[in-house]
């Protein structure tokens, strides 16, 4: 069994060898009973990939591979730990062979190639959205999720056009999704009760998800986690029943 810890970018981010790593810390931690660790048996674990997509602008090789021991101090020929990254460029117009393979992808990375290409024309950020989700329903791209979805990613992009936001959603709909095992570990449960709680509130009074976490000063994925476990808990919104949700889905999609 293969553990696969990945991540969407837009920039490269010569930290995220250091991020997947904590990613890493934090999934096993999940899988692994403390006391499990002081047992003689060797505990078998699955084996790790680490993966960044990116389809931001600018050049970019096809792949390209991060090392954590990039940031180390003090410069080793054989660091005793070391985490490779492998940089992914899913831009449609660099054609990565994973394009082919992979259809929701591909779908992605289509649907933010016409959205630039609007742009790029000269159309006004709002309509450049909404001419690509027509385009896409058109051709038979992400069509499901736009119906399903359409104005709920109109908002998000609306609000701010930030495609981090849409794709949290788009993997809703059947994408593995590396990261996503840690969004609000690294708190007392104190504390991710209290934030759950505080995006709960701005949620009733229907505020979006990328506003809420202007509001707060989170980062939209950790935010956005909290909404799509809420969502099976509206409209009380059970603050506990929605961080049992959050550690249940971390640990089911880690092992995917």
């Amino acid at each position: 069994m293969d553990l696969h810890i990945g991540e969407h970018q837009s920039t490269i981010n010569e930290n995220m060898p250091l991020r997947s790593a904590i990613y890493y810390g934090r999934t096993m931690e999940k899988l692994i009973k403390p006391k499990a660790l002081y047992r003689t048996a060797r505990i078998d674990i699955p084996t790790p990939e680490f993966y960044v997509f990116f389809n931001g602008k600018g050049p970019q090789p096809l792949e390209q591979t991060l090392y954590l021991s990039h940031s180390y101090l003090e410069k080793t020929e054989t660091p005793m730990l070391e985490l490779k990254v492998k940089v992914i460029n899913i831009n449609l117009t660099d054609s990565h062979p994973i394009l082919t393979d992979c259809r929701p992808l591909y779908e992605y990375s289509w649907f933010t190639w016409k959205v630039r290409e609007y742009l790029d024309s000269g159309r006004l950020r709002d309509e450049a959205i909404s001419l690509a989700m027509e385009d896409c329903v058109q051709q038979g791209i992400m069509t499901d999720f736009i119906r399903k979805h359409g104005s709920e990613v109109r908002n998000m992009l609306f609000t701010e056009f930030n495609m981090d936001d849409a794709i949290e959603v788009w993997m809703e709909e059947g994408w593995t999704k590396g990261h996503s095992d840690g969004l609000i570990q690294g708190r007392s449960e104190g504390e991710s009760l209290k934030l759950i709680q505080m995006v709960c509130k701005k949620l009733k009074k229907g505020k979006s998800p990328a506003r809420i976490a202007e509001d707060l000063e989170e980062s939209t994925e950790t935010v956005l986690a909290v909404c799509r476990a809420a969502r099976a808990f509206a409209p009380d919104y059970d603050a506990e029943s929605i961080l049992q949700a959050l550690a249940q889905d971390s640990a089911s999609e880690s092992l995917s």
